[in-house]
Protein backbone atom coordinates (compact mmCIF):
# COMPACT_ATOMS: atom_id res chain seq x y z
CA UNK A 1 0.00 0.00 0.00
CA UNK A 2 1.33 3.52 -0.54
CA UNK A 3 1.43 6.80 1.89
CA UNK A 4 1.25 10.53 1.17
CA UNK A 5 3.84 11.84 -1.33
CA UNK A 6 1.80 15.20 -1.97
CA UNK A 7 4.82 17.21 -0.18
CA UNK A 8 7.36 17.24 -2.72
CA UNK A 9 10.86 19.55 -1.89
CA UNK A 10 13.90 20.66 -2.84
CA UNK A 11 16.81 18.41 -2.84
CA UNK A 12 19.29 19.21 0.17
CA UNK A 13 20.54 16.27 0.94
CA UNK A 14 21.09 12.21 -0.17
CA UNK A 15 20.20 8.99 0.84
CA UNK A 16 20.55 5.28 -0.14
CA UNK A 17 21.14 4.34 -3.57
CA UNK A 18 21.75 7.55 -4.26
CA UNK A 19 18.26 8.94 -3.30
CA UNK A 20 18.01 12.76 -2.60
CA UNK A 21 16.15 13.62 1.06
CA UNK A 22 13.28 15.49 0.51
CA UNK A 23 13.49 17.88 3.54
CA UNK A 24 10.11 19.32 2.57
CA UNK A 25 8.85 16.23 3.64
CA UNK A 26 10.52 15.52 6.37
CA UNK A 27 9.46 18.57 8.05
CA UNK A 28 6.10 18.79 7.28
CA UNK A 29 5.83 14.74 8.55
CA UNK A 30 7.53 15.99 11.58
CA UNK A 31 5.16 18.47 12.40
CA UNK A 32 2.33 16.31 11.91
CA UNK A 33 3.40 13.86 14.63
CA UNK A 34 4.09 16.32 16.80
CA UNK A 35 0.52 17.81 16.37
CA UNK A 36 -1.10 14.42 16.85
CA UNK A 37 1.26 14.10 20.06
CA UNK A 38 -0.48 17.04 21.49
CA UNK A 39 -3.66 16.51 20.23
CA UNK A 40 -3.90 13.45 22.44
CA UNK A 41 -3.79 15.84 25.44
CA UNK A 42 -7.24 17.31 23.97
CA UNK A 43 -8.99 13.60 24.15
CA UNK A 44 -10.43 14.44 27.94
CA UNK A 45 -11.41 18.16 26.84
CA UNK A 46 -13.19 16.98 23.81
CA UNK A 47 -16.97 15.86 23.44
CA UNK A 48 -17.70 12.31 22.73
CA UNK A 49 -19.47 13.28 19.96
CA UNK A 50 -16.21 14.81 18.74
CA UNK A 51 -14.33 11.45 19.30
CA UNK A 52 -17.07 9.35 17.41
CA UNK A 53 -17.08 11.49 14.69
CA UNK A 54 -12.82 11.68 14.03
CA UNK A 55 -13.52 7.67 14.51
CA UNK A 56 -15.98 7.80 12.13
CA UNK A 57 -14.05 9.90 9.76
CA UNK A 58 -10.95 7.36 10.23
CA UNK A 59 -13.35 4.24 9.04
CA UNK A 60 -14.25 6.61 5.76
CA UNK A 61 -10.52 7.29 5.58
CA UNK A 62 -9.68 3.94 5.96
CA UNK A 63 -12.38 2.95 2.67
CA UNK A 64 -11.34 5.31 0.36
CA UNK A 65 -7.90 3.60 1.13
CA UNK A 66 -8.85 -0.07 1.22
CA UNK A 67 -11.99 -0.64 -0.68
CA UNK A 68 -11.43 2.33 -3.04
CA UNK A 69 -7.49 2.87 -4.11
CA UNK A 70 -6.73 -0.17 -3.47
CA UNK A 71 -9.54 -3.48 -3.84
CA UNK A 72 -11.56 -1.60 -6.50
CA UNK A 73 -8.67 0.75 -9.10
CA UNK A 74 -5.65 -1.36 -8.45
CA UNK A 75 -6.36 -4.53 -8.33
CA UNK A 76 -10.00 -4.28 -10.15
CA UNK A 77 -10.82 -7.12 -7.80
CA UNK A 78 -14.53 -6.23 -7.85
CA UNK A 79 -17.15 -3.69 -10.01
CA UNK A 80 -18.49 -0.32 -8.33
CA UNK A 81 -21.51 1.34 -9.52
CA UNK A 82 -21.01 5.38 -10.11
CA UNK A 83 -22.86 6.36 -6.38
CA UNK A 84 -20.37 3.94 -4.80
CA UNK A 85 -17.40 4.86 -7.10
CA UNK A 86 -18.09 8.82 -5.88
CA UNK A 87 -18.18 7.98 -2.31
CA UNK A 88 -15.37 5.93 -2.71
CA UNK A 89 -13.18 8.99 -4.17
CA UNK A 90 -14.55 11.16 -2.06
CA UNK A 91 -13.26 9.37 0.93
CA UNK A 92 -9.58 8.77 -0.83
CA UNK A 93 -9.04 12.44 -0.46
CA UNK A 94 -10.39 12.26 3.12
CA UNK A 95 -7.37 9.81 2.79
CA UNK A 96 -4.69 12.37 1.20
CA UNK A 97 -2.32 9.41 -0.02
CA UNK A 98 -2.41 10.88 -3.35
CA UNK A 99 -4.78 10.58 -5.74
CA UNK A 100 -6.07 7.45 -6.78
CA UNK A 101 -4.36 7.01 -10.19
CA UNK A 102 -0.50 7.89 -8.59
CA UNK A 103 -1.69 5.53 -5.50
CA UNK A 104 -2.90 2.63 -8.30
CA UNK A 105 0.24 3.55 -9.84
CA UNK A 106 2.58 2.71 -7.14
CA UNK A 107 0.76 0.19 -5.84
CA UNK A 108 0.92 -1.79 -9.20
CA UNK A 109 4.63 -1.41 -9.63
CA UNK A 110 4.73 -2.62 -5.75
CA UNK A 111 3.17 -6.13 -6.52
CA UNK A 112 4.98 -6.17 -9.90
CA UNK A 113 8.88 -5.69 -8.74
CA UNK A 114 7.86 -6.50 -4.67
CA UNK A 115 10.93 -6.24 -2.53
CA UNK A 116 13.66 -5.08 -5.08
CA UNK A 117 14.55 -1.34 -5.90
CA UNK A 118 11.48 -1.24 -8.33
CA UNK A 119 9.67 -1.01 -4.79
CA UNK A 120 8.47 1.84 -4.24
CA UNK A 121 8.90 0.95 -0.45
CA UNK A 122 11.05 -2.02 -0.42
CA UNK A 123 10.77 -3.86 2.36
CA UNK A 124 14.61 -5.57 2.23
CA UNK A 125 15.57 -2.13 2.75
CA UNK A 126 14.41 -1.97 6.45
CA UNK A 127 11.23 -1.28 8.86
CA UNK A 128 11.63 2.71 8.91
CA UNK A 129 12.37 2.51 5.13
CA UNK A 130 9.23 0.34 4.40
CA UNK A 131 7.47 2.62 6.89
CA UNK A 132 7.80 6.07 6.07
CA UNK A 133 11.30 6.42 5.32
CA UNK A 134 10.56 6.44 1.03
CA UNK A 135 8.30 8.68 1.74
CA UNK A 136 11.69 11.19 2.86
CA UNK A 137 13.18 10.02 -0.31
CA UNK A 138 13.13 10.86 -3.91
CA UNK A 139 12.04 7.75 -5.73
CA UNK A 140 14.50 5.28 -6.82
CA UNK A 141 15.10 5.23 -10.59
CA UNK A 142 13.84 1.54 -10.86
CA UNK A 143 10.59 2.32 -9.63
CA UNK A 144 10.12 5.57 -12.75
CA UNK A 145 11.68 3.27 -14.95
CA UNK A 146 10.35 0.01 -14.81
CA UNK A 147 6.43 1.54 -13.95
CA UNK A 148 6.88 3.27 -17.21
CA UNK A 149 6.69 -0.45 -18.85
CA UNK A 150 3.04 -0.99 -16.77
CA UNK A 151 -0.23 -0.41 -18.56
CA UNK A 152 -2.06 2.22 -16.46
CA UNK A 153 -4.69 3.42 -19.22
CA UNK A 154 -8.03 1.51 -17.46
CA UNK A 155 -7.35 3.84 -14.40
CA UNK A 156 -7.89 7.36 -16.42
CA UNK A 157 -10.85 5.11 -18.70
CA UNK A 158 -12.93 6.05 -15.36
CA UNK A 159 -14.01 9.55 -15.53
CA UNK A 160 -14.68 9.21 -11.27
CA UNK A 161 -10.82 8.77 -11.31
CA UNK A 162 -10.03 11.65 -13.78
CA UNK A 163 -12.14 13.92 -11.90
CA UNK A 164 -10.42 13.49 -8.70
CA UNK A 165 -6.93 13.85 -10.06
CA UNK A 166 -8.45 16.94 -11.59
CA UNK A 167 -9.38 18.57 -8.38
CA UNK A 168 -7.11 16.73 -6.18
CA UNK A 169 -5.87 19.45 -3.64
CA UNK A 170 -8.96 21.09 -3.23
CA UNK A 171 -11.12 18.08 -2.46
CA UNK A 172 -8.23 17.29 -0.11
CA UNK A 173 -8.53 20.92 1.70
CA UNK A 174 -12.54 19.81 1.73
CA UNK A 175 -12.75 16.29 2.60
CA UNK A 176 -9.51 15.73 5.20
CA UNK A 177 -9.72 18.91 7.14
CA UNK A 178 -12.57 21.41 6.16
CA UNK A 179 -15.33 18.93 6.66
CA UNK A 180 -14.11 17.26 9.98
CA UNK A 181 -13.36 20.31 11.53
CA UNK A 182 -16.71 22.00 10.66
CA UNK A 183 -19.13 19.19 11.65
CA UNK A 184 -18.29 19.26 15.16
CA UNK A 185 -18.01 22.81 15.76
CA UNK A 186 -21.11 23.55 13.87
CA UNK A 187 -23.81 20.34 14.84
CA UNK A 188 -22.77 19.86 18.31
CA UNK A 189 -20.97 23.26 19.33
CA UNK A 190 -17.25 21.63 19.87
CA UNK A 191 -14.53 24.17 19.59
CA UNK A 192 -12.34 24.61 16.05
CA UNK A 193 -9.25 24.08 17.76
CA UNK A 194 -10.08 20.45 19.14
CA UNK A 195 -12.43 19.49 16.00
CA UNK A 196 -9.30 20.52 14.01
CA UNK A 197 -6.42 18.34 16.39
CA UNK A 198 -8.77 15.32 16.81
CA UNK A 199 -11.02 14.52 13.48
CA UNK A 200 -8.40 16.48 11.43
CA UNK A 201 -4.94 16.17 12.21
CA UNK A 202 -5.00 13.14 15.02
CA UNK A 203 -6.93 11.07 12.85
CA UNK A 204 -5.36 11.59 9.43
CA UNK A 205 -1.70 10.96 11.51
CA UNK A 206 -2.94 7.62 12.34
CA UNK A 207 -4.78 6.71 9.03
CA UNK A 208 -1.19 7.30 7.05
CA UNK A 209 0.52 4.93 10.39
CA UNK A 210 -2.23 2.35 9.60
CA UNK A 211 -1.33 2.11 6.21
CA UNK A 212 2.16 2.55 6.35
CA UNK A 213 2.12 -0.52 8.29
CA UNK A 214 1.02 -2.57 5.99
CA UNK A 215 4.13 -1.85 3.85
CA UNK A 216 6.26 -2.44 6.67
CA UNK A 217 4.90 -4.77 9.28
CA UNK A 218 3.10 -6.85 7.48
CA UNK A 219 6.34 -7.51 5.21
CA UNK A 220 8.25 -8.35 8.25
CA UNK A 221 6.25 -9.75 10.74
CA UNK A 222 3.43 -12.98 10.68
CA UNK A 223 3.63 -16.38 8.87
CA UNK A 224 3.09 -16.67 5.24
CA UNK A 225 0.73 -20.14 5.10
CA UNK A 226 0.16 -19.90 1.63
CA UNK A 227 4.03 -18.69 -0.18
CA UNK A 228 7.06 -19.00 2.41
CA UNK A 229 9.08 -18.00 -0.86
CA UNK A 230 8.03 -14.27 -0.42
CA UNK A 231 7.83 -11.63 2.02
CA UNK A 232 4.78 -10.80 2.97
CA UNK A 233 3.38 -11.85 6.02
CA UNK A 234 0.07 -12.35 7.94
CA UNK A 235 -0.34 -9.71 11.00
CA UNK A 236 -2.93 -9.59 13.02
CA UNK A 237 -2.28 -6.45 14.70
CA UNK A 238 -2.07 -4.68 10.80
CA UNK A 239 -5.57 -7.02 10.32
CA UNK A 240 -6.93 -4.83 13.28
CA UNK A 241 -5.69 -1.53 13.12
CA UNK A 242 -6.21 -1.46 8.43
CA UNK A 243 -9.66 -3.03 8.79
CA UNK A 244 -9.02 -6.46 6.96
CA UNK A 245 -5.88 -5.27 5.47
CA UNK A 246 -3.17 -7.50 7.23
CA UNK A 247 -3.98 -10.98 5.77
CA UNK A 248 -0.66 -9.43 3.38
CA UNK A 249 0.52 -13.13 2.84
CA UNK A 250 -3.00 -14.45 1.23
CA UNK A 251 -3.01 -10.68 -0.72
CA UNK A 252 0.30 -11.21 -2.64
CA UNK A 253 -0.67 -14.87 -3.40
CA UNK A 254 -3.76 -13.88 -4.54
CA UNK A 255 -4.18 -10.65 -5.55
CA UNK A 256 -7.02 -10.78 -7.92
CA UNK A 257 -9.62 -11.89 -4.37
CA UNK A 258 -11.50 -9.16 -3.56
CA UNK A 259 -11.68 -10.21 0.44
CA UNK A 260 -7.97 -9.71 0.15
CA UNK A 261 -8.00 -12.96 2.75
CA UNK A 262 -9.30 -16.50 2.41
CA UNK A 263 -13.36 -16.45 2.55
CA UNK A 264 -13.71 -17.74 6.52
CA UNK A 265 -11.46 -15.47 8.12
CA UNK A 266 -13.75 -13.46 10.77
CA UNK A 267 -12.21 -9.84 11.17
CA UNK A 268 -12.53 -8.16 7.38
CA UNK A 269 -14.44 -5.19 7.77
CA UNK A 270 -13.49 -4.04 4.63
CA UNK A 271 -14.82 -7.29 2.96
CA UNK A 272 -17.92 -6.61 4.93
CA UNK A 273 -18.35 -3.53 3.39
CA UNK A 274 -17.83 -4.21 0.05
CA UNK A 275 -20.09 -7.31 0.78
CA UNK A 276 -22.68 -4.83 2.34
CA UNK A 277 -22.50 -3.00 -0.86
CA UNK A 278 -23.49 -6.38 -3.34
CA UNK A 279 -26.67 -6.49 -1.30
CA UNK A 280 -27.52 -3.28 -2.09
CA UNK A 281 -26.72 -3.55 -5.63
CA UNK A 282 -23.95 -1.08 -6.03
CA UNK A 283 -21.11 -3.92 -6.35
CA UNK A 284 -20.95 -6.99 -9.34
CA UNK A 285 -18.22 -9.38 -9.85
CA UNK A 286 -16.29 -9.81 -6.99
CA UNK A 287 -13.48 -11.84 -7.94
CA UNK A 288 -12.62 -14.95 -5.38
CA UNK A 289 -9.85 -17.41 -5.48
CA UNK A 290 -11.51 -20.87 -5.11
CA UNK A 291 -11.19 -23.16 -2.07
CA UNK A 292 -9.39 -25.77 -4.15
CA UNK A 293 -6.99 -23.35 -5.95
CA UNK A 294 -6.23 -21.90 -2.21
CA UNK A 295 -5.73 -25.24 -0.88
CA UNK A 296 -3.20 -26.70 -3.31
CA UNK A 297 -1.48 -23.18 -2.83
CA UNK A 298 -1.15 -24.33 0.68
CA UNK A 299 0.24 -27.44 0.34
CA UNK A 300 2.90 -26.09 -2.49
CA UNK A 301 4.44 -22.82 -0.96
CA UNK A 302 2.95 -22.66 2.22
CA UNK A 303 5.03 -22.55 5.32
CA UNK A 304 2.49 -25.12 7.28
CA UNK A 305 1.29 -22.69 9.74
CA UNK A 306 -2.43 -23.18 8.65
Amino acid sequence: MAGSRRAAGGEAGTAGCGQAIVWRNVVLMGLLHLGAVYALSLVPRAQLLTLLWAYFCFLMTALGVTAGAHRLWSHRSYKAKLPLRIFLAAANSMAFQNDIYEWSRDHRVHHKYSETDADPHNARRGFFFSHIGWLFVRKHRDVIEKGRKLDFTDLLDDPVVRFQRKYYKSSVVLMCFVIPTFVPWYLWGESLWNAYFLASILRYTISLNVTWLVNSAAHMYGNRPYDKYINPRQNTFVTLGAIGEGFHNYHHTFPFDYSASELGLKFNPTTWFIDFMFWLGLVTDRKQAPKEMIQARKERTGDGSA
